[in-house]
């Protein structure tokens, strides 16, 4: 099995959007040998996640939820302080949650690199 590296420019594309794109990358579903069982998918790297549009109102309104296993704990962070602080966690939270939720999860995103430009 061979896999390719994607590098993608993320600077004014929509959060969703590349999401998806990246979620099918990553699982290798663009690939005429996709079987849902087997982990063939490629390596994609993003550069300038920081300059990423978010639509809507979600910057105000959406909220990353986490909670300890307490009473009483859970945590909430909002994501406009999530994206000022880490950006790259932002889009990996959202491609996570486009990836199925079985083994191979952890082994696809472990191929998600970001590209820190200064």
């Amino acid at each position: 099995m061979e896999r390719k590296t994607h590098t993608i420019d993320a600077s004014n594309k929509v959060l969703g959007r590349l999401a998806s794109r990246i979620a099918l990358l990553l699982r290798g579903k663009h690939k005429p040998s996709f079987v849902p069982y087997k982990d063939i998918g490629d390596f994609v790297v993003i550069k300038n996640v920081s300059k990423i549009k978010i639509t809507g109102k979600k910057m105000e309104q959406k909220k990353y939820y986490r909670h300890s296993g307490y009473m009483g704990g859970l945590k909430t962070i909002p994501l406009k302080k999530l994206f000022k602080e880490k950006p790259d966690e932002v889009l990996k939270k959202a491609v996570s949650g486009m990836l199925p939720k079985n083994k191979l999860k952890s082994e696809q995103l472990k191929r998600l690199k970001f590209e820190k430009i200064d």
